[in-house]
């Protein structure tokens, strides 16, 4: 696309009818922010994705945090350890998600 001065001319005459002379000080501003939004942007995504796979990589490399639970007593809940859900103590499986309890 070379564009020589006669053009540039030509396409800033035919903004000035469209829009009007009190609105391009509008249009010009409107314009500057949008590209440099897109630019920001542009730039931040990039750091952004590379703190998010730096936070995913040390969260993966610690080890998960575990919950233990002491055996329930005669007539207590037993807690199903996927979801957590308090089941009858004579309950084979979670009356939620229906993992094995025993």
């Amino acid at each position: 696309m070379n564009l020589g001065p006669f053009e540039i001319i030509v396409i800033l005459v035919v903004v000035l009818v469209i829009f009007g002379p009190k609105n391009l000080p509008k249009l010009g501003a409107a314009f500057g922010k949008t590209v440099k939004n897109v630019r920001e942007g542009m730039e931040g995504d990039d750091d952004e994705k590379k703190d998010e796979n730096v936070e995913d990589v040390v969260e993966t490399a610690e080890a998960p945090e575990t919950v233990e639970t002491e055996a329930p007593a005669e007539g207590d809940s037993v807690f199903c350890t996927k979801c957590g859900t308090a089941n009858p103590a004579d309950a084979d499986f979670c009356k939620k998600c229906g993992a094995p309890l025993k």
